[in-house]
């Protein structure tokens, strides 16, 4: 039986949007949720890097654009976008770490868009995953990309879990899949 939900598919497919409606109609049922989602930041219409938005309404960066000078410190790049790593983890880590195991009001659903090579630098964020995944009081809402290049140890560990649902989110699919994303995570609740 799944325990927790994640969405896979190329970029730009859907799968934020489809997280924030699917974690709107899980609110609005009544479920406890938290955790955070990945924004676009543009800037004249050219992507200009990705912030972290919290479930709560906080906000800080993700990434960048970076310059092709090398600078003194160690940078986490993922292609042309520098990383920044402190504050990801500022923002990030708190919420997930915020996690009720012993709540008797079902479970506790967390919110992880995504579990990508950006936030794969954080091992505190690794780690976090983890513990979140083993833990009996919590549920998954997440997305996870596409098998592509180098496996990510993380993901594929996700991937192949047996209480992990993977939805395979497409242009086919994107706009008839939510109802089924959102009783999938309320019966990994149960």
């Amino acid at each position: 039986m799944a325990k927790h939900v994640f969405l896979t598919g190329p970029p730009g497919i859907g799968k934020t949007t489809l997280i924030q409606k699917a974690t709107e109609a899980l609110k609005s049922s009544g479920v406890p949720i938290d955790g955070f989602y990945t924004e676009e930041v543009r800037e004249g219409g050219r992507r200009i890097g990705f912030d972290v938005v919290t479930l709560s309404g906080r906000r800080g960066t993700l990434s960048r654009l970076g310059s092709d000078s090398s600078t003194a410190r160690r940078e986490y790049r993922v292609g042309q976008y520098v990383v920044d790593l402190v504050s990801f983890e500022h923002l990030v880590l708190p919420v997930l770490r915020n996690v009720d195991l012993g709540s008797d009001t079902g479970k506790k659903v967390h919110v992880i868009d995504e579990v990508g090579k950006m936030e794969l630098f954080s091992q505190s964020f690794i780690q976090v995953v983890r513990q979140t995944l083993t833990a009996s009081g919590t549920t998954i809402l997440g997305t996870i990309p596409i098998p592509k290049g180098k496996p990510l140890g993380l993901v594929e560990e996700i991937r192949s879990r047996k209480d992990v649902k993977v939805f395979n989110v497409t242009k086919e699919n994107r706009d008839n899949i939510l109802q089924d994303i959102v009783t999938t995570v309320q019966n990994c609740r149960k």
